[in-house]
């Protein structure tokens, strides 16, 4: 789940257990900050940081497992899913 300040509440459909692990909160944080960066809103770049943290790690878990995932992992993962889901700079 993701809340903001002024009480908005959004549900994540993306993102799995193997996920919790050192590193993937920081992973998350500079995607976010990565997204703020390019100018996105505080509020889109949260929800979208959120939903490509978890979408990556969905896919690294379909093709190393669920378990033992770490944050380098997501870090990797990223190009492939930003290609697959044409997420492009303006």
């Amino acid at each position: 789940m993701i809340a903001t300040a002024d009480g908005k509440i959004f549900i994540n459909p993306t993102g799995n257990p193997g996920m919790a692990s050192g590193g993937m909160g920081d992973v998350l944080a500079g995607i976010i900050a990565a997204l703020l960066g390019q100018g996105l809103s505080a509020e889109d770049a949260m929800k979208l940081g959120v939903y490509l943290h978890g979408y990556v790690g969905d896919r690294v878990a379909e093709s190393k497992g669920p378990i033992g995932l770490i944050a380098s992992d997501i870090v990797d993962g990223l190009p492939n899913a930003l290609a697959e889901l044409a997420v492009l700079p303006t």
